[in-house]
């Protein structure tokens, strides 16, 4: 890993998932808004920016993430985008992709607190990106699970962090136009359109987190804010 340059303003963020989707779209509205974005991927993220730093780890490596997450610099905020579907239902479910899904989605999550938590400063934030999947849909079984605990991780989180004024929340997305909707491991669950005849934006995720980033969000904590077009009603 290459060296993590320093960050004069103290406005530091880490953001998993930085090289596509909704992740990528968090970074990229970070670094519009004056942060300096550390972003973990598997992948190269094509971001070119003078705050923008690449960490190349895939989060559901147990052991190379133990390695990799030492070399984390200090931050001011996290953002745990990083996540995959899997599909399948009763009578059809991969023990093996549900596994795969919590160590991405909730481990995942959970390193990253204990890693970066004791040199977070006081007003820090912590942005899990949750699904509205997490209160249940058909043949989305245990990937509806791994996001819901990160509703129960968040919410724990916050009564522990609120003393020092660090939020924890959760933003849940519907359906989102991103490569997922595509992808070929959820043939079968097609993604249903919301009433606004559109699906979510990346950047209406990345807008919402950013928000919740802010200065104006200090007493916003312990939430899981659904984002969806409507889908919920």
């Amino acid at each position: 890993m290459s060296a993590i340059p320093p960050d004069p303003a103290g406005r530091r963020a880490i953001v998993t998932g930085a090289s596509s989707g909704i992740g990528k779209a968090i970074a990229e509205r970070l670094l519009d808004d004056g942060w300096s974005v550390v972003g973990v991927s598997r992948s190269e993220p094509a971001i070119a920016h003078p705050r923008f730093h690449a960490v190349p780890l895939d989060l559901a490596a147990e052991d190379a993430t133990a390695a990799a997450l030492l070399e984390l610099p200090p931050a001011l905020a996290l953002v745990h985008a990083a996540g995959l579907l899997r599909v399948g239902r009763i009578g059809e479910q991969n023990p093996a992709d549900g596994a795969l899904m919590w160590r991405t989605h909730v481990d995942a999550a959970v390193r990253l607190v204990e890693r970066l938590l004791p040199a977070m400063p006081d007003g820090g934030r912590i942005v899990l990106i949750g699904s509205r999947v997490a209160g249940g849909a058909a043949g989305r079984a245990q990937y509806a699970a791994s996001k819901a605990a990160l509703v129960g991780l968040a919410r724990s989180w916050a009564i522990e962090l609120a003393p020092r004024g660090i939020t924890v929340n959760v933003v849940a997305p519907g359906a989102t136009d991103t490569a997922m909707l595509s992808d070929p491991a959820r043939a079968g669950v097609t993604p249903k359109l919301p009433p606004i005849g559109r699906f979510v934006r990346p950047e209406e995720v990345a807008a919402l987190t950013a928000f919740l980033l802010s200065d104006m969000a200090a007493s916003i904590t312990g939430q899981q804010i659904t984002i969806c077009g409507g889908a919920s009603l």
